[in-house]
């Protein structure tokens, strides 16, 4: 069930600027370093090396985009609009652009966001995860799972008297209730199958539904209505059963992503206590 799944995953997770950096280190291939000098065009002797192209296609198949494909086509343009862009910012020197004020400070931004992540993608590659210590952190988590999760139907309606004639329609024939929700239910999403919910945790659900379904043994109803923000229900259980953490090799790969985000949480902290960094406040916007 994916909200057992999520809790076992997201159990104290670190939220990093720096995750498309992981992501990114894991999709990285060796083998572009190898071809680093292979030159697929020169623009006025100035060399566009195949190491270049390979960056693109790799960093847009990492982003999902479908647009650039390993192709000879796509690579034929991303080569000629490499070649421009070479003649442009050679035309830019010319100029003396590079020296603008506004340019190298974009320039050692650019130049330093690079290394930032360079060192990032560094760190993931030198601390590797053992299965060792992802079983443990797996054990750990999952002892951290406890509760019951439940199957159960529901007929949504708009007042309280509706939901009072649904009850007692119900305790005539009990077994009506799909096809009372089929009829009655306002919840769209349910109705078409007879109110059912299938298997959900009661975290999952805002608190009135929870308290009422926690207190229903199985096969009953509730025996009045069940007022929440969306209106009256009706709440029949039909199944409960002890929350089970999802299988080691299923959470695998996340949990060693939340672990390497952790791991890369504390690096930086460290760095960060042991620099001095004053900050200053910055000067009033000045008035237009």
């Amino acid at each position: 069930m994916q909200s057992i799944k999520s809790r076992v995953l997201l159990a104290g997770a670190v939220s990093l600027l720096l995750l498309g950096a992981c992501n990114s280190e894991q999709n990285e291939k060796p083998a572009a370093a190898a071809v680093k000098g292979v030159v697929v065009a020169t623009v006025n002797g100035t060399a566009i090396n195949k190491s270049r192209v390979d960056m693109i296609i790799e960093h847009g198949a990492a982003a999902g985009q479908a647009e650039n494909p390993d192709t000879p086509e796509v690579r034929k343009s991303i080569i000629e609009k490499l070649a421009m862009q070479t003649l442009i910012a050679e035309e830019a020197v010319k100029k003396g652009l590079d020296k603008l004020p506004q340019v190298s400070e974009q320039l050692d931004v650019l130049r330093q966001s690079v290394l930032a992540d360079a060192y990032v993608q560094d760190f993931i590659k030198n601390s590797p995860l053992s299965d060792e210590l992802l079983k443990a952190e797996y054990e750990r988590i999952k002892a951290t799972v406890t509760g019951s999760e439940y199957k159960a139907r529901h007929i949504l309606v708009a007042s309280e008297a509706e939901a009072k004639a649904i009850i007692a329609e119900l305790k005539k024939d009990a077994a009506s209730f799909a096809k009372l929700a089929m009829e009655k239910s306002a919840d769209a999403g349910s109705k078409v199958r007879g109110g059912d919910l299938g298997w959900f945790d009661v975290s999952s659900m805002v608190p009135e539904f929870s308290s009422a379904i926690s207190t229903l043994e199985k096969g009953s109803f509730t025996q009045e209505p069940v007022k929440t923000q969306y209106g009256y229900h009706v709440i029949l259980l039909e199944d409960s059963r002890p929350i089970e953490a999802p299988p080691f090799e299923e959470v695998k790969a996340d949990l060693a992503q939340h672990l390497q985000q952790q791991n890369l949480k504390k690096q930086l902290d460290d760095l960060k206590a042991k620099a001095k960094i004053e900050l200053v406040e910055a000067p009033a916007v000045a008035a237009k």
